[in-house]
């Protein structure tokens, strides 16, 4: 396989970057870059040179794929473990695959695999992490690396903590990646050749209103706001539609993005039904599979999709992009772009028709390529998000999870990837609600007594019989059971340690404030009033001591406050009198396990 100058470099930036660092990795390539051809490159380098194996993951089959088929094409065999994609084979040294399914037989994946390469990084989850964390269990020295086009989310901003200069990125909240060691702008393979340029057409047709438009603390557009910005303007859709078509004439493949499915059925009333398809999260996967198909083959002309072709979709003559939907996200509004860039015989560029004031949102400098960037870690009050307890079909109401990608979430109340599969977590499917158990009240007929339904939608097992618990829980509401991890039972015997000043400690001194006074047998004492992280108390010293105890006390004080305040102490409170004895001065500070 011959890469492109762009894409070697970002091959090598890689390799250096591993050599010296086990921290995880980001290429930041625009869209159409190429980034399988440089999976492909590293997966074949990396075995070339360590001999151990390679993981691939994306976030579609689709992405699955074509990252293999671009892996095949170096003459080097793979396989594939993806249930959506039909095989769960680990034939060869490279394997690419889709989380959920690795995540159900991780246990295959051990220290033979040196390193895990994670397309469209941006959207990297609970689960793919948690893959990470268990290969990195069986092998210390597994290398993490990133690709994506748009290195940001809603509201934390940047992925990465420096970027390809070895500067700290500000924008950035808890990002994933350590470091982008490879960047290339769009621009950049505009002006080569590698990419077509965007053009910026005039909107013919009123646009929606959009921009009084908030998102809630999930992330996403209110729904009252969504309704009142699309539904119920049907002769605007139809305007709109009609503007897209008159300005396509002459164009062979248009991408229609809709807010809604109620939207996106408007907007096909309004288009040639012969030379148009609609796709969304619910089509069935051999429908969609035909209408992409014949979309790619050009028999159809105008595709309307639902939040399910923004990211990996390669159909390069795509040459018209009319976006009728409001982007939450920037990360979203430059997927959306990106699928129509990929170059062409005959497409000199691509027109976007903007009908959603995206570009005032996300760009206001007026450059389609140069996105704001905003970290917005909110503390709004929490959305209620109502759902239906699977086992009892009751439903509910709860306080919504944050949701900074917008992803969709199901009836009974999990978040759905754009494919529409339920996400994974640490403990099974990720909630898109804070409830934990159902609320719901049933009549045990045989008791007489009503008794709350069973259903948990976030719980864990206990290790000693199965009984599922609440998340939260220390002990098995069944047996009885300690169910809390050990470094977490590290954790709270540590916190109750420090709670319980009976026991022998050693904290970090804060402040001391020293005098001197008369005990209540008329005796000169110096007062010690200590402050630490923990607690302040206070201890007496005899001036003149009598007893050789009190002396060695005494002297040991003087000493450790010669100088100033010691660093620490080592104390321990009387339960019988309630006073406070020292046992040291300047030991290591009781730390807390990590």
């Amino acid at each position: 396989m011959t890469l492109r100058p762009y894409q070697q470099e970002a091959h090598n930036a890689v390799m250096d970057w591993v050599v010296q660092s086990v921290d995880p990795c980001l290429i930041d390539a625009a869209t159409g870059s190429g980034k399988s051809h440089v999976i492909a490159a590293l997966a074949e380098t990396i075995y070339n040179k360590t001999g151990k194996r390679v993981l691939c993951l994306a976030p579609s089959k689709e992405l699955v794929e074509q990252n293999r088929e671009k892996y095949l094409a170096t003459g080097n065999p793979a396989s594939m473990f993806s249930a959506s994609a039909g095989q769960k084979c680990l034939r060869h040294p490279v394997v690419f695959g889709t989380p959920g399914t690795v995540k159900n037989r991780v246990s295959r994946f051990g220290a033979e695999f040196a390193m895990i390469v994670v397309d469209e990084a941006h959207g990297i989850t609970p689960t793919i992490k948690a893959i990470i964390e268990r290969v990195r269990e069986k092998n210390q020295n597994l290398r993490v690396v990133g690709l994506t086009a748009t290195p940001y989310r809603l509201g934390t901003g940047y992925i990465f903590a420096m970027d390809n200069k070895g500067k700290p990125v500000n924008e950035a909240h808890n990002p994933y990646f350590t470091a982008c060691v490879f960047k290339v702008h769009a621009r950049e393979l505009i002006a080569q050749g590698y990419l077509t340029p965007p053009l910026i057409g005039p909107i013919g047709a009123g646009s929606y209103a959009t921009k009084h438009m908030q998102t809630n603390s999930m992330g996403k557009f209110a729904k009252a706001d969504v309704d009142r910005a699309y539904h119920g303007h049907g002769r605007k859709t139809a305007a709109i539609i009609a503007d897209v078509v008159a300005q396509s004439q002459s164009r062979n493949g248009v991408m229609i993005f809709a807010a809604t499915v109620q939207h996106a059925e408007e907007c096909m009333a309004s288009l040639p039904p012969e030379l148009s398809a609609i796709v969304t999260a619910k089509t069935p996967t051999q429908e969609r599979a035909r209408i992409l198909n014949a979309f790619k083959a050009k028999r159809i002309k105008y595709i309307v999709n639902v939040a399910v072709l923004t990211t990996g979709f390669d159909a390069s003559h795509v040459d018209v992009i009319a976006m009728l939907r409001a982007t939450e996200s920037v990360g979203l509004l430059q997927q959306i772009v990106g699928r129509g860039l990929r170059i062409e015989a005959c497409k000199d560029n691509c027109l976007i028709l903007d009908y959603a004031e995206n570009l005032d949102r996300h760009c206001p400098d007026g450059d389609i390529f140069a996105p704001e960037i905003k970290v917005t870690v909110s503390n709004k009050e929490k959305v209620p998000v109502k759902c239906v307890c699977p086992l009892c079909h009751s439903e509910q109401e709860f306080s919504g999870r944050p949701n900074d990608d917008g992803f969709d979430y199901s009836d009974d109340g999990y978040f759905l990837d754009l494919d529409g599969n339920v996400i994974e977590g640490d403990y099974g499917p990720i909630p898109s609600h804070f409830g934990r158990r159902c609320m719901a009240l049933h009549l045990d007929r045989a008791t007489g007594k009503h008794e709350r339904c069973s259903y948990r939608w976030n719980g864990k097992e206990c290790p000693h019989c199965m009984a599922d618990n609440d998340i939260a829980a220390r002990y098995c509401c069944e047996c009885k059971g300690e169910i809390v991890n050990p470094n977490e039972k590290l954790r709270i015997d540590f916190k109750r340690m420090k709670r319980d000043p009976t026991q022998r400690q050693t904290d970090e001194v804060l402040s001391l404030d020293v005098r001197e006074g008369v005990s209540q047998m008329g005796n000169p004492t110096i007062r010690a009033d200590w402050v630490t992280e923990y607690r302040s108390f206070s201890t007496w010293f005899q001036k003149d001591p009598k007893s050789q105890r009190g002396l060695v006390e005494r002297d040991r004080f003087l000493a450790a406050t010669k100088n100033g305040q010691p660093s620490t102490i080592t104390y321990e409170k009387d339960a019988a009198s309630g006073f406070y004895r020292l046992h040291g001065y300047n030991k290591p500070k009781d730390e807390a396990p990590v």
